[in-house]
């Protein structure tokens, strides 16, 4: 197969209740055939690439950009994108393209746009030449689809996996998809099954309920209805405030809506009827600590939602660390995201004894730093590689990872990972790297929601979740909606559910 294929990427997870802006200078971009040298790096980018390879496809690359999940995006942010992508774009459609493929989110807002991939979308299908081609690409679980994303593409896949270990599993099923759709000369199309549901990311978890049961029925509508080439279960990100946010079911199907409307309506009434199984509700640090016990099989893992770095969060919350300290707890172990500690840091030799304000800066919610005095352990420039190339980490950034500069404090019995970009905690190599080993400590807190599981609960004696202050909480009533379309469940009281197909 000779096809040429258009690949371009642009990939941010929207937290739209953080005060902080994200700007194209936060983006990692790479151009051009730089894009190429991404073979191997274990991302979804590396999936499309190594797949077309292996089909005889020939890539044609623009621009790949991505970020991990923080605040709104600027406006300019996109407008750069969207420029530096159509400028390459262009002569590439005149010279000759079969497909596009095309590596999203799904949950990115900018300033003014609450579903900037569809606009995306519609500028790229209105460029000469690009108004027919078949667009294919992978995008996240926590995407929240519009019916605008699914009608001007062909076949967008989602992950299936939370933690997301599938995200270049997912790309090289989407471009196997692309292949068949180019071999067969068939036209397929993406139909939505919006619900009025929304679900907290620790309720999302693809291990356990709602999740589990939706996907084993997908998998089965799959190979069920012969015109459905692959479906998503989609669960949203709640932290994005947008009329799309939510629960969706999506389906890549040749024939026309009524091949599948059916199959979506008994899923949508399934996720209905599981919808319980997504609420989550957390004791406080206190009350879990109050009854704490030391586990002679693994650490203790305090996983603090309401402070998920994958979600957008700061990663400098305090709440874990205040209650640790004042139960006096032993071999204990956090990671704290905090440029300014780090810096101050710079002029201690190892061994040293400093005055730190730790963490409590990044949230209003938080309830401000920590005044501590700490002990130098060690430093470093804060790279390290994954030790899981699967990891979830990797689904955003390949598998070289920075922190930035890098201090280990501790204080009393508490081991403290202080680091100058916030980095999510889905990877072991994260503390290894530091030349910290995390099955030698009894308590570890953890900033995230689900995605922590794959490298933690290897390891872990037990697990609590606990509440702490932050903006990434699980009782989503707290926020303070103005553009999430109305009723929606848990919110709103609903006894009579509509599922909107189109």
């Amino acid at each position: 197969m000779c096809a040429r294929i258009l690949f371009g990427s642009f990939f941010h997870e929207t937290h739209t209740f953080l005060g902080e802006m994200t700007t194209w200078a936060d983006f990692n971009v790479t151009r051009d055939t730089d894009i190429l040298a991404k073979i191997g790096d274990g991302s979804p980018t590396d999936g499309f690439l190594t797949t077309a390879q292996e089909l005889g496809l020939t890539v044609v690359p623009t621009v790949d950009a991505r970020v991990f999940p923080s605040g709104m995006v600027a406006d300019g942010a996109l407008e750069i994108f969207w420029a530096e992508f159509e400028e390459r774009a262009r002569p590439a459609l005149v010279g000759g393209i079969d497909a596009i493929y095309l590596v999203l989110h799904g949950a990115m807002v900018t300033e003014t746009m609450t579903d900037p991939e569809g606009e995306l979308l519609e500028r790229l299908r209105a460029l000469p030449r690009a108004e027919e081609l078949p667009i294919f690409g992978v995008f996240d679980l926590h995407a929240n689809l519009s019916e605008r994303q699914c009608r001007l593409v062909n076949g967008m896949v989602a992950y299936r996996e939370n933690p997301h270990a599938d995200a270049r599993a997912s790309a090289v099923r989407a471009t196997e998809l692309m292949g068949r759709a180019l071999r067969e000369n068939q036209t397929t199309r993406m139909t939505l099954c919006r619900l009025p549901l929304v679900w907290a990311p620790p309720g999302t978890g693809t291990a356990t309920d709602p999740m589990r049961t939706l996907e084993e029925a997908m998998r089965e509508l799959e190979t069920s209805n012969p015109a459905v080439w692959a479906g998503n279960v989609v669960s949203g990100f709640s932290f994005a405030d947008t009329p799309d946010t939510g629960v969706s079911l999506s389906l890549v199907h040749t024939g026309d809506l009524e091949t599948v409307r059916d199959d979506l309506e008994r899923l949508a009434r399934m996720a209905w009827d599981l919808r319980e199984k997504g609420r989550v509700d957390y004791p406080s640090v206190d009350e879990v600590l109050q009854h704490f016990s030391v586990s002679v099989d693994g650490p203790i893992i305090l996983v603090e939602p309401a402070d998920n770095i994958g979600g957008g969060a700061p990663g400098d919350g305090t709440g874990v660390l205040r209650g640790l300290l004042q139960r006096g707890t032993a071999n204990a172990l956090v990671a704290i995201n905090d440029p300014a500690a780090v810096q101050k840091l710079s002029a201690c030799a190892i061994g040293d004894a400093a005055e730190l304000s730790v963490g409590g800066k990044g949230s209003p919610l938080d309830r401000g730093p920590v005044d501590l005095v700490v002990s130098l352990i060690s430093r470093s420039d804060g790279n390290f590689e994954l030790e899981d190339p699967n990891s979830h980490l990797a689904s955003m950034n390949g598998t070289s990872i920075t922190m930035g500069p890098c201090a280990v404090v501790r204080t009393g019995g508490i081991t403290i990972l202080l680091t100058s970009r916030k980095t999510p905690p889905f990877d072991l190599g994260q503390y290894r790297s530091q030349g910290i080993e995390p099955t030698d400590f009894a308590v570890i807190g953890v900033k995230a929601a689900v995605a922590h599981r794959r490298a933690y609960d290897p390891i872990m004696g037990g697990t609590f979740f606990v509440d702490t202050p932050g903006p990434c909480r699980s009782d989503l009533t707290t926020f303070p909606w103005q553009h999430l379309h109305r009723p929606v469940w848990p919110l709103d009281d609903i006894t009579d559910p509509q599922f909107k197909i189109s």
